[in-house]
């Protein structure tokens, strides 16, 4: 293995599997430094009650789905709160749209066949598929995971849409000392890549630098001394959103793949 990453001071944006990538990163010649930008998961029942009853007895014209443990999570829900068939029946009233493979699995263990799919796995993709749909005046469902999707969102709202987002899971923020000490890092150049393995981290990142106003240096910094990189197409899609261009994102979307496609990155930068 090589050492594509000499010298270079590589940033772990998140929580879980810290040390596996640390060694990764220093197999290749790096120092990480874990600055994690991502908060506790948990399963928010109580938050949620609220929105899921107003569907139940509402219904929706369209159901949308993005991932596919909020698709289960959401079942399990209604079936706690003793409405499990009045839930389900809603959604076979409804035309469903599904975001990723693992949306559209959990869907078709309920039997149910999406009107409307993502062509890669992204939320763009999803808006692709529901570019053509009129959704003016439609009542839609979003299931979300943890975090908004504000460019789902305004996309629906701008279709004439009226939109209920429902949250099965919510995180408890960051420690805001850690997403202080990365934007200083990056500011003052003692970093050279930020890894980002979950779009949470990128939405919590730019979070806090619109709430400290600092949005366009960051931005700069990204543009032109600290290298962006997504472990997937979702995170990839989450840093573009905010503005950020062209983040390197490995095809095989693993955190392994991510730390490779950066060493190579560098390699082939040297050779330039």
């Amino acid at each position: 293995m090589g050492k594509g990453l000499e010298g270079k001071r590589i940033v772990i944006a998140g929580s879980r599997k810290t040390d596996e990538i640390s060694t990764l990163i220093e197999k290749q010649g790096g120092i990480p430094f874990v600055r994690s930008l991502q908060g506790t998961v948990f399963l928010a029942e109580e938050q949620v009650e609220p929105a899921l009853r107003k569907f139940i007895h509402e219904g929706a014209d369209w159901v949308i789905f993005t991932t596919g443990i909020g698709t289960e999570t959401l079942l399990n829900l209604a079936r706690k709160l003793g409405e499990e068939e009045g839930y389900l029946n809603r959604i076979h009233q409804a035309q469903i749209a599904s975001r990723g493979y693992k949306t559209f699995a959990a869907l078709k263990k309920l039997g149910l066949v999406p009107a409307a799919k993502d062509d890669d796995g992204t939320t763009r993709g999803l808006v692709r598929a529901l570019e053509n749909e009129d959704l003016n005046g439609k009542k839609i469902m979003v299931q979300l995971h943890g975090e908004t999707a504000p460019a789902l969102i305004r996309f629906l709202e701008e279709k004439g849409a009226s939109v209920l987002q429902v949250l099965p899971y919510q995180h408890i923020a960051p420690d805001e000392a850690a997403v202080s000490l990365l934007c200083e890092e990056m500011l003052s150049r003692k970093v050279d890549a930020v890894c980002f393995t979950t779009a949470v981290q990128v939405r919590e990142l730019f979070a806090y630098v619109k709430k400290k106003k600092c949005l366009p240096q960051i931005l700069h910094a990204f543009e032109t001394h600290v290298l962006p990189a997504a472990v997937g197409k979702i995170t990839a899609e989450a840093l573009m959103e905010e503005g950020v261009k062209n983040p390197l994102a490995p095809e095989f979307e693993r955190m392994g793949a991510m730390i490779i496609e950066l060493a190579r990155f560098y390699d082939e930068a040297k050779i330039k």
